[in-house]
């Protein structure tokens, strides 16, 4: 066993003895699987269902139209350990003992630059607004951090925007979008902050100058604005001299805030020809492409096309899209704030 395979250990240790979190028994697997499947109908389909409502037809039926993305993985469960999310069964009278409201599962391996990854952050709609969510993913930081990993990071459907959005909020930074929405929290990378400042999306990251006061100093990056139906996008010398990951994921960043404002993507007819190019993560135009791939995907399954039109007015600005699209074998869950 490596160093590092010691470290996931050891940071599922301190997840399993968090007092918010409850090891999944073997016996409450497939309990787990429907709050899976519950996650899955309302991400994908829209249906808000109840987990414990779900029986062996209705079970069947949401299987039957969520087709790939809806199969069960229970060989996967070997290799991701399972917690239920813990709080009061009723927020308006919390006087009993803490019950299961949510779940989230933390993989037994690391992922790229040690890190931990996070799936099946589902909660149940009536446990929403309380910060449950966001406090699991702190507790999986600090696990992870304290034994050395580098953060976590997740995937989250392209058919989810409403957990794309809470992940934003959140304050994750975008890795990569080649088949789902890479995002990560590492301690490499600041905090940042996109804000609009006269007709621009900027982003912003958090810095503490030696000698200054107590606080935050918060350094533009990136800013993005619009030439007609065009991006423009200017960098400033903070992020020219800026190295490792912030410099990396700062573009991919500010591109996915700027496709839920609905702002433009693409340079020029030059930058779309070069789409491509950043299919994986990057320039703002490789987020176009993928965004045009997928909308296609729906209605011609499959498609990598480096000839494809440009998206002219309709795409840059375009916001993500809502089709169903292939689920990752571990699904990140429908989560709320």
């Amino acid at each position: 066993m490596n160093s590092w395979d010691m470290a996931v250990g050891r940071a599922q240790e301190r997840l399993a003895a968090a007092p918010a979190l409850r090891a999944v028994a073997d016996e409450e697997g497939r309990e787990f699987a429907l709050w899976d499947l519950a996650a899955c109908a309302e991400g994908e389909l829209g249906e808000p269902v109840d987990p414990a409502a779900i029986g062996p037809a209705e079970e069947a039926r949401l299987r039957a139209r969520l087709g790939e993305s809806g199969r069960e993985w229970p060989g996967g469960e070997l290799y991701r350990r399972r917690y239920w999310l813990l709080g009061d069964a009723r927020p308006d009278a919390p006087t009993g003992p803490a019950v299961p409201v949510g779940t989230v599962a933390v993989d037994n391996w690391t992922r790229g630059a040690g890190q931990l990854a996070v799936s099946s952050l589902y909660l149940r709609p009536d446990a929403r607004g309380r910060g449950l969510a966001a406090a699991a993913l702190d507790r999986v930081y600090r696990a992870a951090t304290a034994e050395g990993l580098s953060g976590y990071r997740l995937e989250a459907d392209w058919a989810w925007p409403r957990a794309v959005r809470y992940y934003l909020r959140r304050g994750l930074w975008v890795r990569s979008w080649k088949h789902t929405i890479g995002l990560t929290r590492m301690p490499q990378l600041p905090p940042y902050q996109v804000r609009e400042e006269q007709d621009r999306l900027v982003l912003l990251v958090a810095d503490r100058p030696s000698g200054a006061p107590s606080g935050e100093v918060w350094t533009p990056l990136l800013a993005a604005g619009r030439e007609g139906r065009w991006l423009r996008l200017d960098e400033t010398a903070a992020y020219r001299q800026a190295d490792g990951w912030v410099h990396d994921y700062a573009r991919s960043t500010l591109a996915l805030h700027l496709a839920l404002a609905g702002r433009p993507l693409v340079r020029g007819p030059q930058w779309w020809a070069e789409a491509w190019r950043w299919s994986d993560g990057g320039e703002p135009e490789g987020l176009a492409h993928r965004i045009e791939q997928f909308e296609r995907f729906g209605r011609r399954r499959g498609a990598d096309d480096r000839t494809s039109a440009p998206p002219g007015a309709a795409l840059p600005g375009a916001a993500l899209p809502g089709v169903a699209l292939p689920a990752p074998a571990h699904r990140p869950g429908a989560v709320a704030p």
